[in-house]
């Protein structure tokens, strides 16, 4: 039967004209093939320009050409008030430099700073070794008046009774802010700022630090017999105490030392005063502010 079926296709005209080409897939399901898709041969004719026309004009919105020179106007009244503000920071710069006032910030003690203190950035080099020493003279300065307390203290032990060592106390309390203030600073700016008249303040009241050291150090019999202070002439009468006569001289021999090293660094910073020519300029500075005062 299958045969057959399939000789009578075979013999039907329609199906030989395809017997080139199968119309029918493989597989599980068959399909029938629809054949190729004849290409497209349409095209989309192209637009035609646009007519130009060089006369034409282009409306700008006048709005907008405002607010662009209100801005600008806007942006140089900011520029000028800024140049007048820089101006004016400099000008008020200018006077702080002539003045001669430093904003100086507190760095020393490093743990607990409590002064302006940058010798090696601020004192010129050749100064700087003249600087030290003086600094050094004014540790040495609260190192004599804290040694001055315990011998003083001791004393007071042994029976010298507590007026001396109140006495050793304001010693203290006074001379170690005194002593930076009255001559320390003035020196460091002297030298930061080469300043006449700050050198002639400091030769002033390091001659009275000089003084008051070596008056410590010989102790006097002249307030309370002078053991208040441990110098030499204290030291020798209380011989019988050994450990309040052997602090008297301990005192004795830090009062000297800081007597010798004071009398250098006046020496060395009055050569350099006069070498430089720093006495006339402060004579000349002296007589303007007397003859401005007078005026």
């Amino acid at each position: 039967m299958i045969c057959m079926f399939r000789f009578y296709l075979l013999q039907d005209p329609a199906v030989r004209k395809g017997s080139g080409q199968s119309s029918y897939g493989g597989g599980a399901f068959y399909t029938t093939n629809t054949g190729s898709v004849p290409p497209a041969t349409s095209r989309l004719s192209p637009l035609s320009p646009e007519p130009y026309d060089r006369g034409a004009t282009i409306d700008i919105p006048l709005d907008s050409a405002k607010d662009l020179k209100a801005k600008e106007k806007e942006l140089q009244a900011k520029e000028a008030e800024l140049k007048k503000r820089e101006q004016e920071l400099k000008r008020k710069e200018d006077v702080i430099a002539r003045s001669g006032i430093v904003i100086e910030e507190k760095n020393w003690p490093p743990y607990f700073p409590i002064i302006h203190h940058d010798i090696a950035n601020e004192i010129p080099i050749h100064l700087q070794k003249m600087q030290y020493v003086a600094f050094t003279t004014f540790l040495g300065l609260v190192l004599c008046l804290s040694w001055n307390i315990v011998a003083v203290t001791t004393a007071w032990i042994k029976g010298e009774g507590p007026t001396i060592w109140f006495l050793a106390i304001i010693y203290f309390i006074s001379g170690v802010p005194g002593g930076y203030v009255l001559w320390y600073r003035p020196l460091y700016r002297a030298m930061r700022t080469d300043s006449a008249l700050k050198f002639g303040w400091f030769f002033m009241f390091y001659l009275l630090h000089i003084g008051f050291c070596i008056f410590a150090a010989v102790a006097p019999p002249i307030i309370f017999k002078g053991k208040s202070l441990a110098g030499i002439l204290p030291a020798i009468d209380l011989l019988g105490h050994a450990l309040v006569g052997i602090f008297y001289f301990i005192g004795f021999g830090l009062f000297c030392i800081e007597s010798l090293l004071s009398v250098w660094v006046i020496q060395q910073v009055y050569m350099y005063f006069r070498g430089s020519g720093k006495a006339v300029e402060m004579k000349r500075e002296a007589a303007t502010r007397t003859m401005m005062a007078a005026l």
